[in-house]
């Protein structure tokens, strides 16, 4: 069987909402130099 047969499309939309969700909790909760416009692990906006 293939491993990909038992994952359904409701479970990779969930998976890509939760993704963006943590992505953007990132942004909003941690500080600059970690998830900002010059951070490390995120990077949003224009860079200065």
């Amino acid at each position: 069987m293939s491993l990909f047969a038992n994952v359904s499309f409701d479970q990779i939309l969930i998976s890509l909402m939760a993704t963006i969700a943590l992505r953007e909790a990132m942004i909003a909760f941690l500080p600059d130099t970690i998830a900002g416009p010059n951070g490390w692990l995120v990077r949003s906006g224009e860079e200065v």
